[in-house]
């Protein structure tokens, strides 16, 4: 290259004589003008000095009209194509997307900062019906307003009168197209991800938000009708949040609840949501016209009270909770946070806790925790989180509320009995940035997740003489009697204390105040009976399969992060549930009896599954014999007897997965 007068025009002359363009447009390495691009660059790090001769721009672009996307932006800054005037790079723009190189044409853009002067359909519509989804992301990356339109333009296509076969005529001389990617499914889910990601206001897309709200009546009427597992109480809180005061939603709810009831709660709840009569079918409208004569009492107090036969029979069928419903304490004022520190936050404590927010089912709002529940063995405390943030904040106490949550979560000495606590922890500081810090990490929470996941491992079969009832377990861990589909924290139980937990009340709308006395009797009894469930196990572990105590277990029971992050091993000292990852583990380490050997001294037979370790110990001198892929396992204990091994005093086999018997 240095030979070269002109270096850049001896390297265009080069690659516009290459003759394996076929390969050079699949972005193959071993093709010969991209081996080319890749010396040339190399020779400009080093030594090379180029200037840029004025008169091959028209080949250059015609060039770049060639070229697979992973070259073009070295080509693109070789030749200093940002330099160039606006209309000329416009024009290379339109060549390629005539050409149908709309990546390339997206990439270039995005390079030259073209954005503003482009139709962004005419680039980006090809490039979603291509599934290039992350590059027009890329594209309106730093622009809102083009976010917008391009939101604005999914949604329409989210509208139940758009006519999808116009854009399929429109670029059905596309390569590579993914016309699946146009059902109103896939785009709703796209529409949602992307308003999140960018932050757009809900009103822009009013197509997909009515979408995810239908949906969500649909799931409300399931739950109450079909599987009869929400209160009409509770049911009726979140249907009343759901439409709001949408008078479409409110009509498309009375539609749909026909189907499920009778004319009369349907003429209700038209009465209750002010649905006009002319928009309702014949038979409910005359109800309706009935009901306005009479002036029926609405649904605010039409719900029927639980009777003493059914209030017996949960009794009989679910965990109750042992404490008298006044040692419930309910917190809203950082006042009453002092007196219920000074009983939660003793050394030695042991409590349980729980979190509660409202379901959002699908609606775009983010999940905020609304209750903490503490739990000990004679009272329980319900914090209203939403209240006593607001108040920290509004008269600049956020201190008080961050300390006393900081040293429940972290205090060594006080144990936290939870249920996937993880989440709840996460949920929590997403929802309250000021407690994010606070949290993190923890110490002195035993997360009795892991415990279940042990015993769903160990079948067992238990009599529960206490209360006649009898406990089978399978070795999935799902209970023979378990006819209920029971899940969670209620199978947990379930398994250990023979009653699973009432979840009506699961699904509630924990943002309302006040809460209804079923919410409250739910919340205090969803962290008290972690109490007794940790009771049970941790005196008599034998009797539920474990095979050491309740404390032996959790110490050396490894804490699992978060999914898809990586663990990280602490070689002195493994994490604990209930320890501080920083805390270090005294006598957690034996030492070995044994005195070491040197790799010389001892041999290893290595199962097919070790394959990877069988060569590192051969790295470091050990002799080895490792099992080939089709190899039996059994084959590895067979090893051992061989002749090559005959005189061998230390000999270890090696297994993973069937164990091996000498």
């Amino acid at each position: 290259f240095a030979s070269f007068t002109d270096p850049l025009e001896g390297l265009l002359v080069m690659l516009e004589n290459c003759h394996d363009w076929r390969n050079w447009r699949k972005g193959k390495p071993q093709s010969l003008a991209h081996y080319i691009i890749d010396q040339f660059c190399n020779w400009i790090k080093d030594d090379g000095r180029v200037s840029q001769p004025a008169k091959l721009q028209a080949r250059v672009f015609s060039l770049l009209t060639e070229v697979p996307a992973n070259m073009l932006d070295q080509l693109a800054s070789l030749y200093e194509v940002d330099k160039a005037d606006r209309s000329s790079q416009l024009g290379l723009i339109n060549d390629l997307c005539i050409k149908g190189k709309y990546k390339e044409a997206a990439l270039l853009i995005i390079k030259l900062d073209l954005q503003p002067e482009l139709d962004m359909e005419q680039v980006c519509i090809p490039l979603l019906l291509q599934d290039k989804v992350s590059l027009v992301e890329a594209y309106v990356a730093d622009y809102p307003g083009l976010q917008r339109v391009l939101l604005q333009l999914l949604d329409s296509w989210c509208h139940s009168m758009a006519n999808i076969a116009d854009i399929q005529r429109r670029y059905e001389k596309l390569s590579h197209l993914r016309w699946n990617k146009l059902n109103r499914k896939a785009l709703s889910k796209l529409v949602i991800r992307l308003m999140e990601l960018y932050d757009i206001n809900p009103e822009f897309c009013p197509n997909v938000v009515n979408q995810r709200l239908v949906a969500s009546i649909k799931y409300l009427l399931y739950k109450r009708f079909m599987e009869r597992s929400m209160s009409e109480e509770n049911w009726s809180e979140h249907i009343e949040a759901v439409v709001g005061y949408n008078p479409q939603l409110r009509l498309q709810f009375v539609t749909l609840l026909a189907r499920y009831t009778d004319i009369d709660t349907v003429a209700r709840w038209a009465l209750r949501l002010n649905v006009p009569r002319e928009k309702l079918a014949y038979h409910v409208a005359e109800r309706l016209k009935q009901l306005e004569k009479v002036k029926a009492i609405s649904l605010e107090n039409h719900f029927v009270e639980e009777s003493i036969e059914e209030i017996q029979n949960k009794k009989k069928l679910y965990y109750q909770l042992p404490i008298p419903t006044e040692y419930i304490h309910f917190l809203d004022h950082l006042d009453q946070l002092k007196s219920c520190a000074a009983r939660v936050l003793q050394a030695g404590g042991i409590l349980g806790i729980d979190m509660e927010w409202r379901p959002t089912f699908g609606v775009l709002t983010r999940s905020r925790v609304s209750l903490i529940q503490i739990a000990m063995k004679d009272c329980v405390y319900l914090l209203d989180l939403p209240q006593l943030v607001n108040q920290s904040e509004s008269e600049c106490r956020r201190s008080e509320l961050t300390q006393f949550i900081q040293t429940l979560f972290t205090d060594q000495t006080i144990t936290k009995l939870g249920y996937a606590t993880t989440g709840d922890l996460r949920t929590l500081s997403i929802a309250y940035p000021m407690l994010k810090d606070v949290v993190q990490p923890t110490a002195g929470v035993l997360d009795l997740l892991n415990v279940h996941k042990e015993l769903q491992k160990m079948p067992c079969r238990r009599q529960d003489k206490s209360r006649g009832v009898e406990v089978l377990m399978s070795e999935d861990g799902v209970n023979s009697g378990n006819s209920h589909g029971e899940k969670g924290l209620s199978l947990l139980v379930q398994c250990v204390l023979g009653k699973s937990l009432d979840k009506t009340e699961q699904l509630s709308n924990w943002e309302k105040r006040p809460l209804r006395p079923q919410q409250v009797i739910y919340a205090a009894s969803d962290a008290y009976c972690l109490l007794d469930v940790y009771d049970a196990l941790r005196w008599d572990p034998q009797r539920f399969g474990l095979s050491c105590s309740f404390e032996e277990f959790f110490m050396f029971k490894m804490e699992k992060k978060a999914r898809g992050m990586k663990e990280k091993k602490n070689k002195s000292s493994p994490t604990l549930p209930f320890q501080c990852a920083q805390t270090p583990q005294p006598n957690s380490l034996k030492t070995s009896s044994y005195p070491p050997l040197s790799p010389s001294e001892f041999n290893v037979v290595c199962d097919n599954m070790l394959q990877g370790l069988g060569r590192y110990l051969r790295c470091l001198g050990v002799d080895v014999k490792i099992l080939e892929n089709d190899d039996d396992h059994r084959k590895a204990a067979e090893g051992c007897t061989g002749d090559e091994f005959s005189d061998c005093t230390s000999l270890y086999n090696l297994t993973r997965g069937s164990s091996v018997r000498e």
